[in-house]
């Protein structure tokens, strides 16, 4: 049938075709994503992470750009949809060509994050069901030294442009790969994850994973004797310019840095005065709310054994659904279904969530890294599996993934602000308490434990990185400007997980400067959109429909949310 009587035939792609053409050209490019969304064809490779890869991403970006430009201006890309998905698209790339530009990606070294952390984890995603499976990931794990030499490739290229990583991130970066290597003479984490493999295909697999190890022992052995001597002696923190380009990327506006700081300050003092309250509860008269919480770490309600919480994580989400559904959310079946699993060893401390598969074949998981821990103290577990679980992460990126085909695929999936995401997932934890979820002392002081240390992020990732002041009314060193070692003893003194997660996190910030403040960031937009209509429904504001709306219109940059929220 002719398309003359079209007026859309032969105009050429509106912005989401742009975009959906991008997601493919990307796919292409980066395979790791392709096994995110569940392409079958990218569970064999692995992407080039030399400098020339990352300069083929930018290529592809620039492009995209120019065909976007052309697209906004055709008949109908004013509409609703496409206007939206066109402001995501350009925002996006535009931020992330200003990074590249910058040459981070030649610095990219830290605790999480960074491409080989990228290499190992997608590992644990990759479908393992058949032998046709595990013939893939083989393939993959022989493409592991290609990757981690392109990496060394892109921070060798680093050093002589005398662009270097921060040297606390390098040193725990060199104790993680020295994690994955293994004991002397035994199985690194690659032989490890290849040993559940079939009989059929041992052979393959273990002379695969055997030479992925070794170039595990050879990065590690470089970023020691080479890298490491190299950047001796330059800051762990990245100044105001730098850090302004990097928050730009993670939260999708050009932030007042300043202004943000003096919020997490008041956010601060806020939950101080409501954790106080709850501590009382629990042991009265204890000196401060991390004296109470440390009480329940020895005395509060536990779960013993390692498969034992996974299976409690597991329980606590599917309650959740079915306390939600219906009620406060409308799900789709296939979002109802969320698995919880335990984290490989050698990451960072902190909880995490992967999303679903494109076609859902894949379902969100949270994963939860142990650090060795067989006993596990529920406060601490609650919330933050709200945050990444149910209400949280999952309930987004799997409502994202199931209304796709009304948005784009590239709204759906790797446009995605971190501080948008974020900032859901700790609305998502305040919303359970609104809701009457966390009315038990423990639970509810354990959730504000949770938003204090998201409080804390805004004022030590800020304020360390920028070499601010702290202010007058401040408990802590007032009129000393911030070190990442006081950044570390604030943190410490006001936060209840251990030494060694507190130091992860401080790493971690070091790390990605510019994410972690998100968190916060996210969730005054969530709440200040939220607000805005309540005010303009009145007494007709629906919650459910508000929340269901909100989740289906895919991912904004923190610039265009509250507007699209306040809109719903």
């Amino acid at each position: 049938m002719s398309d003359t009587n079209n007026p859309r035939a032969n105009a050429g792609p509106l912005p989401r075709e742009v975009a959906d053409a991008y997601v493919d050209e990307l796919i292409a490019l980066d395979p790791i994503t392709g096994t995110y969304l569940g392409v079958a064809e990218s569970n064999s490779r692995l992407p080039d992470t030399s400098p020339e890869g990352q300069e083929a991403l930018a290529r592809l970006a620039r492009a995209t750009l120019a065909r976007l430009d052309e697209a906004a201006a055709r008949p109908g890309a004013d509409s609703e949809i496409e206007r939206r998905c066109g402001r995501l698209l350009r925002e996006r790339l535009t931020a992330e060509l200003a990074v590249h530009d910058a040459g981070e990606g030649l610095r990219s070294v830290g605790n999480l994050h960074t491409m080989p952390h990228q290499v190992r984890e997608i590992f644990t995603v990759t479908p393992m069901e058949s032998e046709e499976d595990w013939a893939a990931i083989a393939e993959r794990l022989r493409a592991v030294p290609t990757a981690f030499e392109g990496y060394r490739a892109s921070l060798e290229l680093g050093l002589e442009r005398k662009l270097f990583g921060a040297p606390r991130p390098t040193a725990t970066f060199i104790g993680q790969l020295t994690e994955w290597a293994g004991p002397q003479d035994g199985r690194g984490w690659f032989e490890e994850f290849a040993a559940g493999g079939p009989d059929a295909l041992r052979a393959d697999l273990d002379s695969a994973a055997r030479a992925a190890t070794a170039s595990v022992v050879a990065l590690r052995d470089w970023m020691r004797e080479v890298y490491a001597p190299a950047i001796e002696g330059s800051p762990d923190t990245v100044g105001r310019e730098r850090y302004a380009l990097l928050s730009r990327h993670f939260n999708g506006t050009d932030l007042d840095l300043d202004e943000a700081y003096a919020y997490g300050w008041s956010e601060f003092h806020r939950l101080l005065a409501e954790m106080r309250t709850e501590a009382e509860k629990i042991l009265p008269g204890a000196a401060t709310p991390w004296v109470a919480l440390a009480h329940l770490d020895e005395h509060g309600t536990h779960i013993e054994g390692v498969e034992e919480v996974r299976r409690w994580l597991q329980e606590l989400m599917d309650e959740a659904i079915a306390a939600l559904d219906g009620t406060h959310f409308e799900l789709a079946e296939r979002v109802r279904k969320v698995e919880s699993h335990i984290a490989p060893p050698g990451g960072a401390a902190a909880p995490y969530y992967t999303g679903p598969s494109e076609d859902f074949s894949r379902p969100g998981r949270t994963w939860l890294p142990t650090m060795g821990e067989t006993r596990f103290p529920v406060y601490d577990l609650v919330s933050t599996w709200y945050h990444e679980g149910v209400p949280g992460h999952h309930l987004q990126l799997a409502q994202w993934a199931h209304v796709a085909e009304d948005l784009s695929r590239y709204q759906a999936t790797v446009g995605i602000v971190s501080a948008n995401a974020e900032g859901w997932a700790l609305y998502a934890e305040r919303l359970m308490d609104e809701l009457g979820f966390l009315t038990d002392p423990e639970r509810r002081l354990g959730y504000l434990d949770a938003q204090m240390m998201r409080a804390l992020r805004v004022i030590v990732d800020i304020g360390m990185h920028l070499g601010l002041e702290i202010p007058a009314d401040s408990p802590f060193h007032p009129g000393e400007r911030w070190t990442p070692d006081l950044a570390q003893e604030f943190y410490d003194a006001h936060c209840s997980r251990p030494t060694e997660y507190v130091a992860s996190e401080m790493t971690r910030y070091l790390t990605i400067p510019g994410q972690a403040i998100g968190y916060k960031l996210g969730e005054r937009a969530w709440l200040l959109g939220r607000e805005n209509a309540r005010r303009r429904h009145g007494d007709a504001f629906d919650a459910k429909a508000w929340h269901m709306a909100a989740l289906s219109q895919g991912s904004l940059g923190l610039d265009d949310l509250v507007d699209e929220l306040s809109k719903l």
